[in-house]
């Protein structure tokens, strides 16, 4: 074990993790209100519980017998919408010899941006968990079905169909005989059938391969080992580790592992933060020194502080280019109630709102408001203009946001659209009145004024004035 240790081997625990620096308005896309994950897990756990009750008035033969796992509520992408899911499990040992022939009707799936929770009961039941007793217990199936491989974490996720499936993760030795613990593929077993297959390179619906407490033991490893082991202790020259606590992140249809990192001297301040994909340990760190995220989630609490509410350990997004640490304020009863976005770099700069788009509403304001975001100026275009004269054959109205728009048509193909606001004598005009009309006209036959309409054959020019 001494001879596998980071003392002879530093530069191959540096390197159990490739890190690359990444450029972050580049990589991490804004993203939308519907992706945006406002749960955690305890908030999941209470909601999840609080659905399988609701079916006690009708379905309690179902309550009675089964639980739901608290250890569980992985979070995955399940078509493309952030969720957590926990399978059904047996409230005893009773319990289970009653129910074992049918096996766990379900799993509790928890929609992270809705904040819905529901039973999904399968057709046929889920006879290989965690649970399980005997040859169906899912560790001795791993064990007698493959004798020579180590196992990691065992994660229970859902493919795109909705099917149940244990994602369990092979273990493997990188350094020496019992040093450098990484992953090496994993083991996905159907929880209904129990047929099961090792990959090497796991499906892409896979969303949970590497371990986030081993991803983060192997930064540190990459952080404190960047000059070498005696360097990790007396000068530690260039040193840098995780913040306390991580998060995970959505994106591109797979599931980020988020974390600060801090200097040797652990201070109150992050040099940046790295993202880590679970599936394929894609690693990148972005140099943003800023907040760490408990003085963020201070922060944040501080601005509420008249209503009590705790402040969820944050994700970082990507807001107007600003990166921002984004968290959910709940009540003692673990209910969401508010959101906050506080900004990595100035943590003084805190936003709250009851909705989400409140809450960024509210923050870009206060962007501007501290020069940190500059307003575009907006650029004026000059259009050139023509007047058409003719008899008016056809008028109609059409209100547009409180506006009222004429179309007139002066007896051919074309139609003018004039607002009333613009021009108001518009309205006193009617079928028979010869008039001058005044429109904008861009060059090559105004290409960027005019609209075709493909079912009437009819063209619209953007009008100013009628005369």
């Amino acid at each position: 074990m001494i001879y596998s240790s980071e003392i002879f081997h530093a530069k191959s625990y540096y390197n159990l993790l490739d890190v690359q620096t990444g450029d972050f308005t580049e990589e991490v896309a804004e993203i939308s209100y519907d992706k945006i994950p406002m749960l955690d897990k305890d908030s999941s756990v209470q909601l999840g519980s609080r659905a399988l009750g609701a079916l006690s008035t009708t379905d309690a033969s179902l309550v009675s017998q089964f639980e739901v796992s608290d250890e569980e509520y992985s979070q995955i992408n399940y078509q493309n919408n952030p969720v957590r899911v926990a399978p059904l499990l047996y409230g005893n040992i009773i319990k289970w010899f009653n129910n074992r022939s049918e096996g766990l009707p379900g799993y509790i799936i928890v929609n992270m941006v809705t904040q819905e929770a529901s039973l999904v009961k399968l057709d046929e039941g889920m006879k290989y968990s965690t649970g399980e007793h005997f040859g169906r217990n899912l560790y001795r199936l791993l064990r007698f079905r493959y004798l020579t491989m180590m196992f990691g974490d065992v994660n229970f996720e859902i493919d795109e169909d909705g099917t149940p499936w244990w994602v369990c993760s092979r273990t493997v030795r990188r350094i020496g005989l019992f040093g450098g613990t990484d992953t090496e593929g994993a083991v996905l077993v159907n929880a209904i059938t129990g047929e099961s297959t090792y990959y090497e390179e796991v499906p892409t619906w896979v969303d949970r391969v590497y371990s986030a407490d081993q991803l983060v033991v192997q930064y540190n490893y990459h952080g404190t080992l960047v000059n070498g082991w005696i360097n990790s202790w007396l000068g530690q020259k260039g040193i840098t580790t995780t913040s306390d606590g991580y998060n995970y992140i959505a994106m591109n249809d797979d599931v980020y592992l988020y974390t600060g990192v801090t200097s040797a001297g652990n201070d109150e301040s992050n040099v940046g933060f790295i993202l880590v994909n679970q599936r394929t340990k894609e690693a990148r760190y972005y140099n943003i020194p800023g907040a760490t995220e408990y003085s963020a989630m201070s922060s944040a609490e501080g601005a509420v502080q008249h209503l009590g509410y705790d402040a969820t350990f944050p994700i970082l997004l990507n807001i107007s280019d600003e990166p921002t640490y984004f968290m959910s304020l709940k009540d003692s009863a673990d209910l969401v109630k508010m959101y906050a976005m506080v900004n990595v770099t100035d943590y003084q700069i805190t936003a709250t709102g009851s909705s989400v788009a409140e809450c960024q509403a509210n923050y870009e304001e206060l962007l501007i408001e501290n020069g940190v975001k500059v307003t575009d100026p907006v650029e004026i275009v000059e259009k050139d203009t023509d007047t058409v004269t003719g008899t008016i054959t056809d008028i109609r109205t059409v209100v547009v946001d409180g506006n009222t728009i004429f179309y007139i048509s002066l007896g051919t193909e074309d139609y003018y659209a004039v607002s009333a606001a613009d021009d108001p004598d518009t309205v006193i005009y009617d079928v028979g009145d010869e008039v001058t009309i005044t429109y904008y006209l861009e060059e090559d036959d105004a290409e960027d004024t005019v609209e075709s309409s493909e079912e009437t054959g009819k063209t619209i020019w953007t009008g100013i004035s009628v005369e």
